[in-house]
């Protein structure tokens, strides 16, 4: 190759480079260059960043069956949420928070197999969707950042206490209705901190359009997904199931008055306007499962110990269990476990509260039978089973859910907050108009 083809060769992307910046005609039509559309601390939204996630939000809601509401509110819910999260990718990394190659691998990996897919189809579905799978592989590692993120600021500080659940319980047996669940359709117009006149006469004006609409008959999710400000917009306005006691203490009032398929007038409240709809009503069932008490001798390996050894070992504690020694006092002599101190008792187990394998051999086991050596991710075990019995678990399930209920409400305020205070703390300037 002679000097001179090298040369060109240098040339080429600079001329590229070049060409690319020029302004471009198509059939007469000019081609808008991309553009920065806000900034956010020391990073850009670009126009074309903002319109490849406006075209991937309107083929969600389409896909959901909901309707698309005008294109500068669209455009201007879709610019904060990516604003939103630039300001958390900024803050993972500025933390230290970082997400290898591995992970991002057995996470793609692991969303293939869950479509019943290998690597190398899925990829083929993405380019078939005109999805590049670079471009997949950099959101699904902005995703576990985030994620990771929210873990450490804001989920590994929420907590629920029994104080909180008693109180939920007790909340749910004074209104005589513990087992209610309600799913709720939600409108929220806020106003601006130190609106002016003009302000709130806007915020009034659009609140009460959205009750007329819906008064005249138009379905709730596309008056939601058109005028709603709140979080749950584009999915129609929809909060999901709740039990009485996790509804806003602003609805409750209005709830217990409203029959299914009832819209509420507008509700007030210092900041913001809203409008709810009574979408269902369901009741809850009992929940009866089958419950094994058990007990067990737990080896485990380690450098001395080999598998073989372990096994050999527990074979020989059987053979003695079953000439008449005691289950309990070996147990307590040779088990690994902190189960030891009682005989290796496991007590009363509900389905799916012991590792699977261990599960797996109670459940062929008859009562009193002594299992054959068997491995788990603790190490060797046998196990004998003591008795079964029929359980009414439905007060355990009750605290569970009202466990579950509780934090997720804690966690979506603490998020909403945090990341208010995230925005606030940040230097965003929008250079477009809405």
């Amino acid at each position: 190759m002679n000097s001179s083809f090298k040369s060109i060769r240098c040339l080429i992307p600079l001329y590229l480079l070049v060409i690319s910046l020029l302004p471009l005609r198509l059939a007469g039509a000019a081609v808008e260059l991309d553009r920065i559309v806000a900034v956010v601390n020391d990073d850009v939204v670009m126009s074309s960043e903002l319109n490849e996630r406006i075209r991937t939000v309107k083929a969600q809601l389409q896909e959901q069956g909901n309707p698309l509401p005008p294109g500068t509110i669209l455009d201007k819910q879709v610019l904060d949420r990516l604003i939103l999260q630039k300001l958390q990718i900024q803050t993972a990394l500025h933390t230290g928070i970082r997400v290898d190659d591995e992970t991002l691998n057995r996470t793609i990996s692991n969303i293939a197999a869950e479509n019943q897919l290998t690597l190398a189809q899925f990829r083929e579905v993405l380019e078939k969707d005109k999805y590049s799978y670079n471009k997949f592989r950099e959101d699904m590692r902005n995703e576990i950042l985030v994620s990771r993120l929210q873990q450490r600021q804001v989920d590994n500080r929420v907590t629920v206490s029994d104080r909180e659940i008693e109180n939920y319980l007790a909340n749910q047996e004074h209104m005589g209705e513990s087992d209610m669940e309600y799913q709720l359709g939600h409108i929220l117009i806020t106003i601006p901190d130190g609106a002016t006149e003009e302000q709130l006469a806007q915020a009034r004006k659009k609140a009460s359009q959205a009750l007329e609409e819906l008064k005249a008959g138009k379905d709730f999710a596309a008056v939601a997904t058109t005028y709603s400000e709140g979080e749950q917009a584009k999915s129609g306005g929809d909060l999901g199931w709740r039990k009485a006691g996790l509804i806003p203490s602003l609805f409750t009032e209005f709830v217990a008055d409203m029959e299914k398929g009832d819209v509420s007038d507008l509700i007030s409240s210092p900041g913001s306007y809203h409008i709810i709809k009574l979408i269902d009503v369901r009741t809850g069932e009992k929940y009866i499962v089958t419950q094994t008490q058990s007990r067990h001798i737990l080896l485990k390996t380690d450098e001395l110990t080999t598998d073989d050894d372990a096994v050999l070992r527990l074979q020989q504690l059987k053979i003695r269990i079953e000439g008449g020694d005691n289950f309990g006092e070996i147990a307590k002599g040779n088990s690994q476990d902190m189960s030891a101190v009682d005989g290796g008792d496991m007590g009363w187990t509900n389905p799916g509260e012991l590792v699977p394998e261990y599960e797996e051999v109670m459940g062929t086991l008859k009562l009193d039978e002594i299992s054959e050596p068997f491995k788990t991710q603790y190490g060797w075990h046998i196990v004998q089973v003591l008795g079964r019995r029929e359980h009414d678990s439905s007060d355990d399930i009750r605290r569970s859910k009202a466990r579950d209920e509780i934090r997720k409400r804690k966690l979506a305020e603490a998020r909403d907050s945090w990341l208010r205070q995230m925005r606030e703390d940040a230097y965003v300037e929008y250079r477009i108009e809405f």
